[in-house]
């Protein structure tokens, strides 16, 4: 039997706001095969963002365990989570967060910057990952001379220019039309088919939602249904 890529142990994660305390996640189990495409759903404030943050390794659980891999990321000091991070997942925002006085080949090049290689192993990189993504035309054009459809590929290249196990995408259609929204929901599906590798969506959209092996919702922090799909990310 293999081992989860990513196991929640009884996660939580509490925070102080005033004299209350929020809960956003109560001591919540979830296992991720490597290779998944899993899908969060849920009300706003159900915990959806929180969990995805803390498998990303930008947030902490303040209760459980979080192993990634074989590591309790929950244990790791700043500097090393910092360092795991980078390495391992790739962050794609809805409303893109590419920086506006940098090309498209500069925002993709950014994460590459705090790895140890050549400037020439950089451009083979960030190149490949632009044409990954259908956008190596738009190389050196700025964030605002871009579509949103156009800006989120290069937010997707961003994502996988590290070559990261786990893709980690919050509301990343949210901000798009139809038609951009399907042609990135394709693209998230062929990271997860053709280069294996594992991501984690959370939406409102049972439309994208579709796109996924798997889809789980939740409500006031908690896991409440999961169901699998028979063919995802089939005839779209």
């Amino acid at each position: 039997m293999t081992t989860p890529l990513i196991e929640c142990r009884s996660i939580t994660k509490s925070y102080s706001k005033g004299d209350a305390t929020i809960t956003p996640l109560h001591e919540m189990d979830l296992e991720v095969d490597a290779g998944d495409f899993l899908a969060l759903m849920g009300p706003s404030g159900s915990g959806k963002t929180t969990l995805l943050n803390l498998i990303a390794g930008i947030d902490r659980p303040t209760g459980g365990a979080l192993i990634i891999d074989g590591t309790d990321i929950a244990t790791l000091s700043r500097a090393r989570l910092a360092d795991w991070r980078a390495a391992s997942v790739g962050y794609i925002f809805q409303l893109y967060n590419l920086v506006p006085v940098l090309t498209a080949y500069e925002n993709v090049e950014l994460p590459l910057l705090l790895h140890k290689m050549t400037a020439r192993e950089r451009h083979h990189r960030v190149s490949t990952a632009l044409e990954l993504v259908n956008i190596a035309d738009r190389y050196d054009h700025f964030p605002r001379q871009l579509s949103g459809g156009q800006e989120q590929r290069v937010a997707i290249a961003r994502a996988i220019v590290t070559d990261p196990r786990i893709i980690v995408a919050d509301e990343p259609t949210g901000d798009l039309d139809a038609e951009s929204a399907s042609a990135i929901m394709s693209l998230l599906v062929r990271l997860n088919k053709e280069l294996g590798k594992t991501l984690l969506m959370v939406t409102h959209d049972a439309r994208s939602a579709a796109y996924a092996r798997r889809t789980l919702h939740l409500e006031k922090g908690r896991l409440v249904e999961q169901h699998e799909l028979a063919h995802a990310g089939g005839t779209h």
